[in-house]
Order: structure tokens, then sequence, then C-alpha cells
């Protein structure tokens, strides 16, 4: 939230005195007076994360999204299986953000009207052939679960569970999404009978939504959209799912739908169900499935401002703990070594220094030599001589710098709270438009790293900053995009977005390259605080493991152990 304020009446700045005392005094004075007369404050929300109001009896619509699980990290539209669906199926308008993650949403059958409580509404009936109920199992076997979203706000199941050194002090938490289905449980006397169906997987077909909203108050009129019919915003969107196997009377009429009566429901005020068994997924003969849902409304005292806290409080701080510790290990002896080794090397090099400073006045130009040439010394005129791939060095310089300040203006920018978890995709999308526009400070510290190192192709080293970079990472995009492409994965990013990447890439960051790398050009090289020497001196056989690949595999080696364990929850999450 972004906070503007209006003053009210005119400051007095005093009478304006001559001396630069008097003058201070009085702008002292004039801001104090501003400040002391402020008595209103308006404000605003960031694009995207607005509040809305409902008005009682308003329609909300409930999106589908994604089938996603943890047990592969494939995931795939809701309409790759074959659930109910509306007549009209419309898209909704995603951001590069989404595209790029695959997070499509559609319109559903699902219907909801804001404070109107419905029990076991129908949404469709449908009989599945042995193909498409074996499809529903292999899914249901993957773990896979059922993401939608209700007012930017994803679907959650409510979990609870104590740590076990607290039994008494049990945690409730949010898990996304709904499991699709499961295996059926059975008692040990069902499992040891081969006739029983301890190996069948059941079918979640009846899904309860409850829905948590709190009134518009006067603190959030200004804010909303309904403010003058005091309308509800939507705090929460939990479910429940069911596995039952519906049964109907009579004659199946789907004029009726949604309200056709099942012998496995009871309407309100209760909304119990009667005694039923599972839908099982048959995978060899297919079958009938009816799929309903209730939609229960429940008040909560939560703000609208504090509805997102849920989803993103941590309940994994032990661990987290342990990282930090582990990072900090790390990092201390990373610490330690270096400075023992820096220690040794210059007190090593001040004692020659000494001895060679109390010898013989007459060998001072022998002892001058041998001071130059031991120690760190043996490399000082060499220190600043132009590596055998300058042009590699100028790239990953101006690609280093374009990488650091992407990173802070997209970390800055989130703590801000522009780039708000109720606007989806907007962080991809972020990171993607700072990078671009980076292009300009890229295309400058390269050119001026390539006249230090006197690199005569300038136009090629400018070429490759703008093409090595995005064009390793475009390549392995455009693999895995293939694969899941193959697999008909809703990760698959369309040509559509491939083609706007490909504008972004050369329509706006290479010109800035090509820019910043002009007026990088038009400066003077870097100066250094040494001469460097005219011949290089020559480099002794190093051992097999001070190889350039086995040092970078060892350099790499300490931080991945210092970050791997939140990769671990940043790749899972």
């Amino acid at each position: 939230l972004v906070s503007t304020e209006t003053p009210r009446g005119e400051s007095a700045a005093g009478s304006v005195m001559a001396a630069p005392t008097g003058l201070k005094r009085a702008m002292a004075l004039a801001l104090a007076m501003l400040l002391s007369e402020v008595h209103m404050s308006s404000g605003f929300y960031l694009p995207g994360v607005a509040p809305r109001a409902f008005k009682n009896g308003e329609p909300v619509n409930i999106k589908v999204q994604t089938l996603v699980s943890t047990e592969t990290p494939l995931q795939f539209d809701y309409y790759q299986l074959p659930f109910c669906a509306p007549k009209r199926v419309r898209d909704i308008p995603e951001n590069l953000g989404e595209a790029l993650t695959g997070e499509r949403a559609h319109t559903s059958a699902f219907q909801a009207k804001m404070k109107v409580t419905e029990y076991c509404k129908t949404l469709c009936r449908k009989r599945y052939t042995p193909q498409e109920m074996e499809e529903f199992q292999d899914f249901a076997i993957l773990d896979y679960r059922v993401n939608m979203r209700l007012d930017s706000l994803p679907l959650a199941e409510m979990q609870t569970f104590a740590y076990e050194d607290k039994p008494d002090d049990p945690v409730e938490t949010y898990n996304l999404g709904y499991p699709l289905g499961g295996k059926l449980e059975t008692s040990e006397a069902e499992k040891d009978n081969p006739t029983s169906n301890a190996d069948q997987f059941v079918l979640n077909n009846h899904l309860r939504f409850k829905i948590l909203y709190h009134p518009v108050d006067s603190s959030d009129e200004a804010h909303s959209s309904h403010s003058e019919d005091n309308g509800n915003f939507i705090i929460g969107f939990q479910v429940v799912p069911f596995s039952i196997q519906h049964h109907y009377t009579g004659k199946w009429d789907e004029t009726e739908v949604p309200y056709v009566k099942l012998a496995t429901c009871v309407q309100p005020p209760n909304g119990q169900f009667q005694p039923h068994v599972p839908q099982v997924i048959n995978a060899e003969e297919g079958g009938e499935v009816i799929w309903t849902y209730d939609v229960i409304w429940e008040r909560t005292n939560i703000k609208w401002a504090s509805r997102w806290d849920v989803y993103l409080q941590m309940t994994d701080d032990k661990i987290h703990w342990f990282s930090i510790v582990n990072s900090l290990v790390i990092l201390m002896f990373l610490t330690g070594i270096v400075g023992l080794i820096m220690t040794r090397i210059l007190r090593k090099d001040f004692a020659r220094y000494n001895e060679s400073a109390l010898s013989a006045e007459d060998k001072y130009e022998a002892n001058r030599e041998m001071r130059e040439e031991t120690g760190w010394k043996l490399v000082y005129n060499d220190v600043f001589r132009p590596p055998s791939h300058a042009t590699l060095l100028s790239v990953c310089a101006g690609t280093g710098v374009q990488l650091l300040i992407m990173s802070i203006l997209t970390l800055l920018f989130a703590a801000l709270g522009f780039l708000s978890p109720a606007n989806r995709g907007s962080l991809l999308s972020a990171v993607l438009f700072f990078y671009v526009l980076m292009g300009v400070p890229a295309g400058y510290v390269s050119a001026r790293f390539c006249k230090f190192v006197k690199e005569p192709n300038h136009f090629k080293a400018t070429l490759m900053t703008a093409l090595l970079f995005p064009g390793v990472c475009f390549l392995v995009f455009f693999l895995v995009n293939l694969v899941a492409w193959f697999k008909q994965s809703s990760t698959a990013v369309p040509f559509g977005t491939l083609i706007v990447l490909m504008l972004l890439w050369f329509g706006i960051s290479l010109p800035l390259i090509f820019f910043g790398a002009y007026l990088g050009f038009r400066k003077d090289a870097f100066s250094v605080p040494c001469s460097v020497s005219a011949i290089p001196r020559q480099i002794p056989p190093q051992m097999w493991y001070m190889s350039p690949w086995v040092s970078a595999m060892a350099g790499g080696l300490l931080p991945f152990g210092a970050v791997f364990v939140e990769m671990f929850f940043i790749l899972s999450s």
C-alpha cells in the first residue's frame, strides 16, 4: 500500500532572515508547521492487487487451473482429464510470467453466489470408457492434486498436525489443491481377502467448498468497488474432498441439473451424506460418475490485508534453522581458511623482506631483486595481463552486472509490495522486464573491460554479450519445452510466447546492449596501479587436482553446500 498525504491550509514560513542561521530556523519552522497541518491521508492499491467486494447474491467465478504432483515435475491442464466442463470453456487472459510457468486458468462449471450456501449441487453425470478411467487411475497413482482459484486465492485443503515436542499445540496449515483420488482404505481382514478391493483406487467426485468472507467495514469502504452496497471480501477458499458413489431415483433429467435429487445426499440444514460407498475407479470396464459439490459460506474476522498469511506461514522452521546454521558454519570455515593462508603468506613475505633489509649494504641491488621475486611479488607484474580469452572475460563481466542489477531491482520491488502473490506471474514477468532493461549497463561494463584488455574486435565482444548467456538459457529452455510439449504438459510454452521472448531479446535487449557499449567505448580504459611486464612469466606444471575443471568443481562444492537445503524447499514447494 503506497500512501500519499494531502496538506490542509498554507504553511507559514515566517519572516525571511538575512543571516544564514535565521534562514535555517525559518525553514525548519515551516517544515514543522507543514507536517503538523497534515489532516488527511489518501491511499491507492497497486494494479492487480486491489480488493474487490461482492454484493450478496452476486456470482463468484471459480476458475480451474492445473494438475500438479510432487512425484513428477510434469503438470497438466485441468481439462486434460475428462472433467465436467461448461458449454463454452474460456481461457483466462494471462501475463508473460503465467505463460512461462504454465499456470493456465479456465472457466469452470462450478457455480457459487456470495453468501448463498448450497449442498449437493450436481455438476454433471458422465459415463467413462475404460481408457478414460485408466487415465484417472494413472493420475491418482502419481498423487496429482487439482488446483483452482477464486478471487486470486488458490484452493487449499486445511490440514492439522502437531510436532512431537508439542503434541498439545496443533498447527493448522494449507495444502494447495485437493487430491484427485487415492488408494482405497481397507481393513487388514479385507487385505487378506483375494476378492476384496484392496488394490483399487477411488475418485474424489464430491467437493465441499468452504469460502471465508469478511464484510466491508468503514475502514475498507474507500477501497471497495461496491462500498455503497456494503459488500463482502473473500478471505479464504478451502475444500474437503469426498469419494461418493451417488445414486438417484427415477429417470435422470438433464434439465434439473444442478439441482438433481440424489439418494446419497440430503438437503440443508444438516447437509450430511446418507450411508454410501466410495466411487471406485474401474479401469477395466469403465463406468458412470456423478460429480457434485457443496458451497458453504463462513464469516471470519480475518481482514482482507491478512488473507495471504495462512498461505505464507512457515511450518518447517526447525529445518530452516539447520540450513542457516549450516550456511554460517561453511562461511566461517571458508573465512578461516582464507585468513590463515593469507596470514602465513604475508608473514613469510615480511620476514624475507626484513631479513634482506638487514643484509650488507653493498648487496642492496641483489636484495631488491630478491624482494621483488618472492611470495606474491612473483605475479606482481602479471596480474593485469590480458587473459587468453579476453573477450569471454568482458562478456562475463557485462552479463554479471546485468544479472546483479536485475536481482537487486526485483528484490526491491518485491519488498515494496509491487510483486504481490495475488498478481499471478508478476515475479517472473518482473525478472524478464528488468533483465531486458539492464542491457545498457551490461553493454557499458563489457565495453569498458573490452577496452581494458585491448580487444580489437569491439563488435564481436558486444554481440557475444547480447547473445551468449541468453542464448544458452534459451537453448536449454527450448529443449525442456520440447519434452513438455511431447508429454502434452501444460508447462509447454505456446509458440506465440516464444515469439514474444524473441522480440524482447532482439528488439529491446540487443539494441540496449549496443547502446551501452557505445557509451562504454567512448570512455578511457581503466588505469592500473602497476605496470605489466613485457615477457609473461612461465607457469610451472600443475598437479592433476589443480587443473581448471577440478578446481571449478571443488570451488563450487562449498557454495552448493550452503544453499542446497534451501534449494530443496524451493524446488519442492
